[in-house]
């Protein structure tokens, strides 16, 4: 019996929170419709700082090349995550505060000097954007990826066509 091939992530989806699954399984949904593998788990800055170290020096022993961290509230998740590694870091803020996720888009956007985090913009957009961004960047090393992307982008490029020719009959 062949033994099946275990792929090993080529990114790491790590949240503040099981709270926000509900976001962060947006970059899943993409990374899936690009067959990239990928590793999703919970850490958080404040509450485990040990852990979340040693899921990133994991991933980075293990091949990831890309990191998507999504954090609500005061979201230095983004930013501790990067200050562990020097893979490429894409920040998501969620919109669980009463701020409804400005104040984790600013932690993320205004990072000090020296340690640079993707910022994306705040929610389930934000993470489809995120995993897009680490396709982009995957697919500078993998043309097969590339053209999966453009194929994507055509597509999203029909579906817009379409939708303004049925707002047309409708006029």
């Amino acid at each position: 019996m062949a033994k099946e091939k275990i792929m090993k992530p080529k990114v790491l989806i790590v949240m503040g929170s099981d709270s926000d699954l509900s976001v962060m399984k947006k970059s899943a949904e993409i990374l899936d419709d690009f067959a990239i593998p990928y590793h999703m788990t919970v850490a958080s800055a404040h509450r485990t700082p040990e852990r979340t170290r040693k899921i990133v020096k994991e991933a980075e022993k293990n091949g990831t090349e890309v990191i998507i961290a999504g954090a609500g509230m005061a979201a230095h998740l983004p930013g501790v995550v990067a200050s562990y590694t020097v893979l490429p870091v894409i920040g998501v803020p969620i919109d669980s505060s009463s701020l409804n996720g400005i104040d984790a888009l600013l932690s993320i956007v205004q990072m000090p000097p020296g340690i640079p985090v993707a910022a994306m913009s705040v929610g389930k957009a934000g993470a489809k954007n995120a995993a897009l961004l680490a396709v982009q960047i995957l697919s500078r090393k993998d043309r097969k990826l590339a053209g999966k992307l453009l194929e994507h982008r055509q597509r999203m490029s029909e579906e817009v066509e379409i939708k303004a020719k049925k707002l047309r009959k409708k006029q």
